[in-house]
C-alpha cells in the first residue's frame, strides 16, 4: 500500500470485489448499479436486458482469510447480512464472497499488455434459509460450484429471469 493512501486494507478488499463484479457484468454486457446507502444489505445491483429485465442484488463480501475445504466455503456470515439475505423479496439476493490473495501485494497487477485482478469470487443465495439463534451471525457454507465468473453471472441473470433463484 503506498506511504500516503487513504483507504484501510479492508476498504481496498471492498472496492476491489466490486470492481470484479463490475468487470464481470461489463463483459456480459450487463448493466449495474451501486445504492446511495448500503441500509438494506445490497451493494451493487446487476440488470440484463432480454424478456423479463432480469437482475439480482448483490451483497459483496471480500477478504483474505476464504478458505475452501472439500466443496465449501465457510464463511461467518453477521446476522444482519443474514437476516436481510434470507428474506423473500421481489428481485433476488446472492451473498458474493471475493476471495483474494494474502499478500496485498498480488492484488492486482498492471501489465503494458493486461490488467490481473485476483483471486475468485462465489455466490449463495441464503433465500429461506433459517433464523439463526446466535446473536451475532452463523456460519454459512458457500458451495464451490457456485464460481461468479461470467457464464457463473449469465447462470444467475437467466435464473433470476425464469424465477429460479
Amino acid at each position: 500500500m503506498a506511504h500516503d493512501a487513504l483507504l484501510a486494507a479492508t476498504s481496498i478488499e471492498e472496492a476491489l470485489s466490486e470492481v470484479y463484479v463490475r468487470a464481470l457484468a461489463a463483459s456480459a454486457g450487463y448493466t449495474t448499479s451501486k445504492r446511495d446507502f448500503d441500509r438494506d444489505g445490497v451493494d451493487i445491483t446487476v440488470n440484463a436486458g432480454g424478456e423479463m429485465r432480469p437482475q439480482v442484488d448483490i451483497q459483496l463480501k471480500a477478504s483474505i482469510n476464504l478458505v475452501a475445504q472439500a466443496d465449501t466455503i465457510s464463511y461467518f456470515c453477521p446476522k444482519r447480512n443474514y437476516d436481510l439475505l434470507r428474506l423473500p423479496t421481489m428481485v433476488p439476493r446472492v451473498l458474493v464472497l471475493f476471495q483474494l490473495p494474502n499478500n496485498s501485494l498480488d492484488w492486482l497487477a498492471v501489465h503494458p499488455d493486461q490488467m490481473i485482478l485476483k483471486h475468485r469470487a462465489h455466490w449463495i443465495s441464503l433465500k429461506g434459509y433459517p433464523e439463526t439463534s446466535n446473536d451475532t451471525g452463523c456460519t454459512v457454507y458457500v458451495p464451490t460450484a457456485n464460481r461468479l465468473d461470467v457464464s457463473g453471472l449469465t447462470a444467475l441473470l437467466e435464473k433470476s429471469r425464469r424465477g429460479s433463484l
